[in-house]
């Protein structure tokens, strides 16, 4: 199980026994997985390890709240740096080892984030397109703005603060679903500085099931928008940090990164572009539809170089996610139906069968409503008919786009990606 693997981990943690405490925040429903997750607590505890099992009696605020709950405890106090991890990281031994002294002896750092090792990548081509994307915020987004010593969100997990950055930023709130990137914000405003290590790698999975993906991605794109739409204001009248740092805040990290990427991606090469066939009058420049869209490609896949012979499959999976994003979007930015739904990110555990060196038989797993998506394959109608008309009126020979990506649009919008999963 997973859980075994992540408090294993944690547990296995080089440094002294009497100067750390294991704290598990069980936050799941069901008594049969709470039972199993206090019984390993208490497996390690009798090895002389500090570990405490804390549950609360309700999910106010989920992630947020878990943790604002167990900072709550008494011998929290006692401790000047907090390392997260979520329940499928697993860290190794010397983790602490190699990320406490950068706080011991910067004064001024207040969050030490490392990268995501994904040891299900090769699980199948979704995993693939998602290491490919994740590749490139670790290896460009995080990189640099940690390089550059300029702010970088906290991904959530994998991560070590500095308990005096985190309670003088106001400690976990729950008010989007990014908590995360929330305090990150919060903190960073208050002038405290963040470092990734990008040579020290956290183990844990991707979501093998496009369903699981669908509800990350979703949180993942309504959170910022969502808090966008809270914080511009405060960080726009901050009087602790320079100018240049509010406007980066505002315009680059959030304003152009979490809702204008997102939305032009899908208005652009989805929508705009294809519908130029039924007016030849108008011709898209080179530079607008080949020179920057590949360039910014190959900036992206950098962060993944072994996966670039799948660039092609990448580039029509992510214009497909850019309706799902944009759709997201939009939610947060205005508050409206899903704006603070959390669905935990299911992980089947393969980090597990992977150590064990077994082979999982796969399934098909059908449910009509869960796989068919109108949306997508209503844009994917869109497509072959541009398409179809540039194929029959057209001198560009733009129709092998269109019906490519009209074909990534149908083979997500019948649920034909990630839908294949390991047994249990």
């Amino acid at each position: 199980m997973v859980y075994q693997l992540s408090i294993g981990a944690a547990c296995s943690l080089s440094w002294p026994a009497n100067r750390i405490f294991i704290q598990v925040l069980d936050d799941s429903t069901d008594p049969a997985i709470k039972a199993l997750v206090e019984q390993e607590c208490r497996r390690w505890a009798s090895k002389g390890i500090n570990i405490k099992y804390e549950i609360r009696d309700n999910r106010k605020g989920y992630k947020a709240g878990a943790l604002r709950e167990g900072m709550k405890h008494s011998y929290v106090n006692l401790c000047s740096h907090v390392a997260i991890f979520d329940a499928d990281f697993q860290p190794e031994p010397d983790f602490l080892e190699r990320t406490i002294p950068f706080l011991v002896h910067n004064p001024d750092i207040g969050l030490v984030q490392a990268r995501w090792e994904f040891v299900n990548a090769d699980e199948c081509l979704m995993t693939r397109m998602q290491e490919m994307s994740l590749g490139y915020h670790f290896t460009v987004e995080q990189e640099v703005g940690s390089a550059i010593h300029a702010f970088f969100g906290f991904n959530g997990t994998a991560g070590v603060w500095r308990m005096a950055a985190l309670n003088e930023a106001g400690g976990w709130k729950d008010r989007t679903t990014v908590e995360d990137m929330d305090l990150a914000v919060r903190a960073g405003l208050n002038g405290w500085k963040f470092v990734y290590v990008g040579d020290l790698k956290v183990k844990n999975e991707l979501p093998s099931t496009f369903k699981a993906y669908r509800y990350q991605q979703h949180r993942w794109s309504c959170g910022p928008a969502n808090l966008f739409r809270k914080m511009a204001k405060e960080i726009a009248t901050n009087k602790k940090v320079s100018v240049w740092k509010k406007f980066y805040l505002i315009y680059s990290f959030f304003f152009v990164r979490k809702i204008i990427a997102h939305i032009v991606t899908f208005a652009l090469y989805c929508v705009v572009m294809p519908a130029t066939v039924f007016v030849p009058e108008v011709e898209v420049p080179k530079w607008g539809s080949i020179y920057i869209p590949s360039a910014i490609t190959l900036l992206n896949v950098l962060g993944s170089t072994r996966s670039m012979y799948l660039v092609v499959y990448w580039i029509l999976f992510e214009n497909v996610m850019s309706l799902h994003r944009t759709k997201a979007t939009f939610v947060g930015l205005f508050e409206s139906g899903r704006v603070n739904e959390w669905i935990v990110t299911e992980k089947l555990g393969d980090a597990l069968k992977t150590k064990m060196g077994s082979k999982a038989s796969r399934k098909l797993r059908f449910r009509v409503g869960e796989r068919v998506h109108v949306l997508e394959l209503f844009v994917g109608l869109h497509l072959l008919f541009c398409g179809w008309y540039d194929f029959s009126f057209g001198k560009s020979r733009f129709y092998v786009y269109l019906f490519l990506q009209a074909a990534a649009f149908f083979v997500v919008g019948f649920g034909y990606v990630g839908v294949f999963v390991p047994n249990s």
